[in-house]
């Protein structure tokens, strides 16, 4: 397992080497510390930033955290287009050297670790100082109006941690590691940690919402999915309860009223989807124009249902920022039903049933170059040459060349790109998407530029009633306005550029605190689905006569129905987890770790799944996951290899690839094959994913800008319209 992590800690007397002094421990820097400890991590820093230190330690001096009140206004929001969290430091060898440490797994190793031990202890013997119960009790009570006046001043940021660890200890039990306390420490001084998968994310952000909260910020935890969130929130509920914290999360069919008192709480779990839309929901009350907020730290809010965007932790930080922004969050109203605008979407319907049959017409590779990968079609010479004279009866807008080849290129991405039970689901007559990463349902969320009447007209489905989008947000720009952020995950490495671009924060990669006992098996390749699905069967027959649990990841709904067949003609028990079960989720992931158990899932059963093994599963080997999947990053095949061998539990993974993965993935006219072998298709394969997350992260750029761009458009439809009825 790769392990690297090069950094000093925040808050020590080192940090003053060569960069710059972030403001959550810039105050109280010069804690005493133990001689060899200090001089330890003053040799680490210079070995990473070799400027000199001048004058020592910076001083001391307060600074203030986003709360609502006087100073940030009623809801403080960093402004759209503002300054990113922290600027890039100054490029040197050093730092190039550690960038490359993911290449390099023997460096340096457990390092991160023996610079930070003095300052591990020094929680451990204040967690310890002040015993338990009703001493605990009064040492919050005491700490807490420091924190306020004080801020995250490094000695009070060490005190607070310190609560943090015997509250959690003694209330419920769970004694947090170094690795923990480090990943807190990281994150409330705005950095994205990496942690491996099974080394207890979800207490490291506990301790870092509870620090966050106790110094008055209103502090929202983003969750993967909406049951990770209710299950956090009643975890921290009791911990929040004894320093006097409100905890809460929020639920999908919560009402406005409902919401606004959730949001009252000082600790607030919910999804990423649920904060956007019920910002977006603020500034439509509230009548501001998203992109451009008031001048100052605050956006006044009416009655608004949040407090603000204070401080977000992100759980998953590289699935929300870069995974789930493909798709921007829309507010639709419905527009008035007179006899033009009935009209007017009769025509639109009619455009797109002529796009579908011009583009049912063309043949592929003689006509039409797919591009999979980017949801894009192009047409040849020939396919353009073909579609004119098919479309020349037609008249009007059809003899517009770009207007044609644009209408018929959406609606071949919707008849041979998208699929059914992979792409999206057809429920009660209305086309809902899949979330492409989680394999969840993502209602709320449409196609745009027509693919979404594209889709809806293939499938046969009614026309729904027209529209209007009245707001619209990319994750990405969403949580930009947070005026703090940090996140974790078990896979950022890969795109670390990608996002401290985005945001500004550093990564630091923490070690796993014990050594892996995960086996990995070698890529097995096969020529077609049903060779693999039969493979399956007699693999996880194997693997069930021995006592070990099964989870074979699938890409989507159909795959997993499809392997689920092999497995009944085969006698084999099993379970499916995918959209159409969701709501037995969290009794099938319950009962995936018993011995004998086969688990068929979707990306569900990926990110943020903790299967609990049984002694006889433990015993008999451990869980082994079986990778079906075609993911267009290397991010989700680690996450799903994740799932086996957490905390240093026995397991195995074995990835199997389907010679459609390769032709699929890889653009189109690369390359031809003529045969395959299992070392040579996974080379290919890898090769596949990173121009796929080459070109996505183009891709995400470029709607993030379209994005931005909307807004300004939008906002100024809205100043013109303004001025129009004023004058009138």
């Amino acid at each position: 397992m790769t392990r690297c992590a090069w950094a000093s800690a925040p808050g020590c007397a080192s940090t003053g080497a060569g960069r710059r002094p972030s403001p959550s421990w810039r105050a109280g820097c010069a804690t005493a510390r133990p001689k060899s400890s200090t001089r330890r991590d003053e040799r680490m820093a210079t070995m990473i930033h070799p400027a000199p230190v001048i004058g020592g330690a910076p001083a001391p001096h307060r600074v203030a955290l986003p709360r609502p009140g006087p100073r940030w206004g009623p809801a403080p929001e960093r402004p759209d287009g503002g300054p990113l969290t922290r600027a890039r430091p100054a490029a040197t060898w050093h730092r190039g050297w550690a960038w490359l440490s993911p290449l390099l797994p023997w460096w340096p190793g457990r390092w991160v670790l023996a610079s930070h031990l003095a300052w591990l202890a020094e929680v451990r013997r204040e967690a310890d100082q002040h015993g338990s119960g009703a001493s605990l009790d009064a040492w919050a009570a005491a700490l807490r109006p420091a924190l306020h006046r004080e801020g995250l001043s490094a000695a009070r940021l060490t005190q607070a941690l310190a609560l943090a660890l015997a509250l959690i200890r003694e209330t419920s039990g769970q004694t947090l590691h170094d690795t923990q306390l480090l990943a807190a420490r990281w994150m409330l001084d705005e950095h994205f940690v990496e942690m491996a998968t099974g080394e207890g994310k979800t207490w490291a952000m506990a301790a870092a919402a509870l620090v966050a909260a106790l110094a008055g910020v209103p502090v929202h935890v983003v969750t993967a999915n909406d049951y990770l969130a209710e299950r956090d929130a009643r975890a921290l509920h009791a911990i929040g309860q004894r320093l006097g914290l409100r905890v809460g999360h929020i639920a999908p069919g919560l009402d406005a009223s409902g919401r606004q008192a959730v949001y009252a709480h000082d600790i607030v779990f919910a999804t990423a989807r649920e904060l956007a839309f019920d910002h977006l929901r603020d500034r439509l009350a509230a009548r501001q124009p998203v992109a451009q907020p008031p001048s100052g730290n605050a956006a006044p809010l009416n009655n608004g249902l949040m407090r603000g965007l204070c401080w977000a932790l992100l759980d998953e930080a590289d699935s929300i920022l870069l995974d789930e922004a493909g798709i921007p969050l829309v507010i639709s109203l419905p527009t008035e039903q007179g006899m033009d605008a009935k009209a007017q979407q009769h025509t639109r319907r009619a455009l797109w049933w002529q796009a579908l049959q011009l583009a049912r017409g063309l043949a592929l590779d003689r006509d039409v170059v797919l591009d999979a990968a980017a949801r894009r079609a192009h047409l040849t010479a020939e396919g353009r040459a073909r579609v004119a004279e098919r479309a020349a009866p037609l008249g009007g807008l059809w003899r517009r060349e770009r207007l044609r080849a644009d209408m018929v290129g959406t609606a071949l991405v919707a008849l041979h790109v998208l699929k059914r039970d992979r792409d999206y689901l057809v429920r009660d007559g209305q086309i809902e998407l899949l979330d492409g990463i989680t394999g969840r349902a993502a209602p709320g969320r449409v196609w745009s530029a027509g693919l979404q009447a594209a889709v809806s007209i293939k499938e046969q489905c009614a026309p729904s009633a027209p529209t209007e989008t009245v707001a619209q947000i990319t994750f990405q720009r969403f949580f930009r306005r947070y005026w703090r952020l940090a996140g974790l995950s078990g896979t950022m490495a890969e795109a670390r550029g990608e996002l401290h671009s985005l945001t500004g924060l550093d990564l630091v990669r923490l070690p796993s605190r014990r050594p892996s006992r995960r086996q990995d098996g070698s890529p097995r390749a096969f020529p077609h689905p049903d060779a693999r699905w039969r493979a399956a069967a007699d693999r996880i027959q194997e693997l069930t006569a021995q006592g070990r649990p099964v989870l074979v990841g699938t890409d989507a709904v159909s795959d997993a129905d499809a392997l689920s067949a092999v497995l009944q003609q085969a006698g084999i028990a099993h379970t499916v987890l995918h959209a159409r079960h969701d709501d037995q989720e969290a009794d099938i992931v319950a009962r995936a770790g018993q011995a004998g158990r086969v688990t068929v899932a979707t990306r569900m059963a990926g990110r943020g799944t903790d299967i609990q093994l049984d002694e006889n599963a433990r015993a008999a080997g451990g869980l082994h996951v079986i990778n079906c999947q075609r993911n267009t990053s290397r991010r989700h095949d680690r996450q799903l290899a994740g799932r086996c061998a957490r905390q240093g539990e026995p397991g195995s993974a074995e990835a199997w690839i389907c010679a459609s993965n390769l032709t699929d993935r890889a653009p189109s006219g690369t390359h031809k094959l003529t045969g395959w072998k299992s070392r040579w298709l996974a080379w290919r394969f890898r090769l596949s994913q990173w121009i796929d997350e080459r070109r996505q992260a183009a891709w995400r750029q470029q709607l993030l800008e379209q994005d931005r761009l909307w807004e300004q458009q939008h906002r100024l439809a809205r100043r013109s319209a303004g001025d129009a009825s004023g004058s009138a």
